[in-house]
């Protein structure tokens, strides 16, 4: 029985310091800035998204402060069939604007972190503190490999198992444009 009870506590401790802390989210976040069209670049990506090709996600303020927001991709390939969602944003810490919750199914809202965004607001990062789904997105539907690459690094840093992402093939109309 002791060995029993020493062998629970050693799973527990185990667990806890294996335990990541928990992720930084951007210190304050121009909401009616971030609002519009986001070209997923790259992601873990949730059930929904595995065969996603030209998905973008547009974020719009409701009056009521809740986030109106459209997820939409071609399933498959270039050619397939149009998905959309429509998941409702709620931010949760109204100080800096970057601690969101998304709901998908009422009444469960989804942990929504804004983990990274640049000054001018076109490249930004989605996280999770389980490190269990993130998000590259960028107002164009490319960014530079280079700067790709040092995101992909700070998500590894972060703790994330970066060989889950997957690049979300894009290609517009004059390549650039939004849609």
């Amino acid at each position: 029985m002791k060995q029993t009870l020493l062998t629970i506590a050693l799973l527990i401790m185990a667990g806890c310091a294996a335990s990541l802390p928990p992720l930084k989210t951007v210190d304050k976040i121009d909401i009616k800035r971030f609002m519009g069209p986001w070209h997923v670049i790259a992601c873990i990506p949730t059930f929904i998204e595995t065969e996603a090709y030209n998905a973008v996600e547009t974020y719009a303020l409701d009056p009521d402060g809740t986030i109106d927001t459209v997820f939409t991709f071609r399933k498959g390939s270039f050619d397939g069939p149009p998905k959309r969602y429509n998941p409702r944003g709620f931010i949760v810490d109204a100080v800096n604007n970057s601690t969101w919750g998304m709901q998908f199914i009422w009444p469960i809202k989804a942990e929504y972190l804004i983990t990274h965004l640049n000054e001018d607001y076109t490249q930004t990062v989605i996280g999770r503190n389980k490190r269990d789904y993130v998000w590259i997105m960028a107002r164009t539907p490319h960014i530079p490999e280079g700067y790709y690459q040092r995101l992909v690094k700070d998500l590894e840093n972060q703790g994330y198992d970066v060989s889950k992402l997957r690049k979300v093939p894009q290609r517009w109309p004059n390549d650039g444009s939004r849609p």
